[in-house]
């Protein structure tokens, strides 16, 4: 039995500290803010409830897995329910496409766009299939610690076209415009441009098909409410607001953490939830960081950032779907100033979230609780969010008021807003990432920071920073990964 410190609680570190107690070892999971969950944070304001970070659920056996391990049953602790559509998508002239698992009825939205892509859409599942097999059936919960290990999938993953961005894979089946951005959306789900991104990631679309998409009742911080209590029911420590200062660090074996109020907590192993690059630069002493030196994570590309709003209304909106994307009239254009140019552009796209579609107890009584998500440039843009802030928040409800949300305003019951500077300072993300470290090819796998550091043997990474990446798929399967590795 190791005596381990697991440094954060979101989704990845508890799903590893879950892991690493059901193996039998003496496990502490640390926690900066006064409740766990990290990006999966929930805030709660005038009634209404709000997932600060993820809300869409995908693979969820990954989780009823970790009450297994237990002999538990997840449904004894949270409710998993499926969402249909799986998305309503919105383009710019407010026609829209809907879809979920059922082939029969994404065929037959597709033949209202363009019915000559129907069968384009057929064979472009027949090849992602095995780019989904690979990808993620395969190596998802593999880890890469040697550059062999990637050479040995060099070849596949060369044969299924991973040199290739998700955008140009799927545009080699698909021809209509509208339905080009429809498939290819989903790297921005875990941090990536879609014509940056390499194409193993044109699997998501693949993965919601094999396991469908869900909501936790209770919003996705039930989930991590879930995982808490059956930690400390199974003999775990949580300890909350208790953030860390520094990994100690003796002849390349973590020893230890500090906290930010001096006290030292021994360990035998150290786990890092945090965000990766803040793990090295912030945590670890740079004499202890040969491979991961301050211009080596500096130098590594990381995905856009996000602006979110958070409001609730006292009257119901119906016609709004659980899960709905709206689009802008621009979609490569828009992207390159997000990820290359980084500004602030005129006109955005957005991620509108009503949970009380699916889940009245949200909000109270006849009223709607809702988050719209905006793709914003990280930090390194220099956009002074401090001013730009309620400007951005006031451009995005008008916009909302004028197309979707009539009466807006009149019915608002509360709102508050997150930006890029509470991802940097909030939840410790270098730059105000996101999602940690972009998902480009040559920034995954072996080249993605392993999930056991090169630089000290016994620290080791979940999470979205490390292989194989963001997306509560990813994060559950770096936990799994790091099982893998510490036994």
């Amino acid at each position: 039995m190791k005596k381990i410190i697991v440094i954060g609680s979101g989704f990845g570190g508890m799903a590893t500290a879950l892991r690493l107690r059901a193996q039998g070892h003496d496990v502490t999971l640390l926690e900066k803010l006064d409740k766990p969950g990290g990006r999966a944070y929930v805030f709660e304001q005038d009634g209404y409830s709000f997932d600060a970070g993820p809300t869409v659920i995908t693979a969820p056996w990954l989780i009823h897995e970790l009450f297994e391990l237990f002999g538990k049953r997840s449904e004894d602790y949270v409710r998993i329910v499926p969402v249909h559509p799986f998305y309503r998508i919105y383009f710019h002239d407010k026609s829209y496409f809907e879809y979920n698992n059922e082939p029969g009825f994404i065929e037959e939205n597709i033949r209202k766009f363009n019915p000559a892509d129907v069968e384009g859409y057929r064979e472009f599942m027949k090849r992602t299939k095995p780019i989904f097999e690979k990808g993620f059936i395969e190596l998802a919960d593999k880890p890469f610690l040697t550059f062999g290990s990637m050479v040995k999938v060099l070849p596949d993953l060369l044969r299924l076209g991973s040199h290739r961005s998700v955008y140009s894979y799927v545009s080699k089946y698909i021809s209509d415009p509208r339905l080009r951005m429809v498939f290819t959306f989903h790297p921005l789900l875990v941090g990536g441009n879609p014509f940056h991104t390499t194409s193993i990631y044109a699997m998501i679309h693949y993965l919601e098909k094999e396991w469908g998409v869900h909501y936790a009742m209770g919003g996705t911080g039930a989930v991590i409410r879930a995982f808490a209590k059956l930690f400390e029911e199974e003999g775990g420590t949580l300890r909350l607001n208790t953030e860390v200062d520094e990994i100690l660090v003796n002849n390349r074996r973590a020893t230890g953490v500090r906290l930010k109020d001096g006290t030292v907590l021994p360990a035998d192993i150290v786990v890092s939830n945090a965000d990766v690059a803040y793990t090295y630069l912030r945590m670890i002493k740079p004499e202890h960081r040969r491979k991961y030196s301050d211009a080596k994570v500096s130098r590594m590309r990381y995905s856009m950032s996000l602006f979110v709003v958070y409001f609730g209304t006292t009257r119901q909106y119906p016609d709004i779907a659980h899960h709905d994307i709206i689009l802008s009239h621009r979609y490569r254009e828009l992207l390159e100033d997000i990820f290359t140019n980084k500004i602030l552009a005129d006109d955005f796209s957005l991620y509108l979230h009503r949970p009380t579609a699916t889940d009245p107890s949200m909000a109270p009584e006849g009223c709607d609780a809702f988050y719209a998500l905006v793709p914003v440039p990280h930090n390194a843009s220099g956009i002074d969010w401090d001013t730009e802030g309620p400007r951005f928040r006031d451009r995005i409800m008008d916009f909302l008021e004028k197309n979707y949300l009539p009466e807006l305003k009149a019915h608002l019951g509360t709102i508050r807003h997150f930006t890029p500077n509470d991802f940097q300072h909030r939840l410790n993300s270098y730059l105000g990432s996101a999602f940690s470290v972009e998902p480009i090819l040559t920034q995954s796998a072996w080249f993605r920071p392993h999930n056991r550091s090169e630089d000290i043997d016994n620290l080791y990474f979940t999470g979205a920073g490390t292989h194989p990446g963001a997306g509560l798929p990813g994060v559950l399967s770096s936990a799994k990964i790091v099982e893998q590795l510490i036994a």
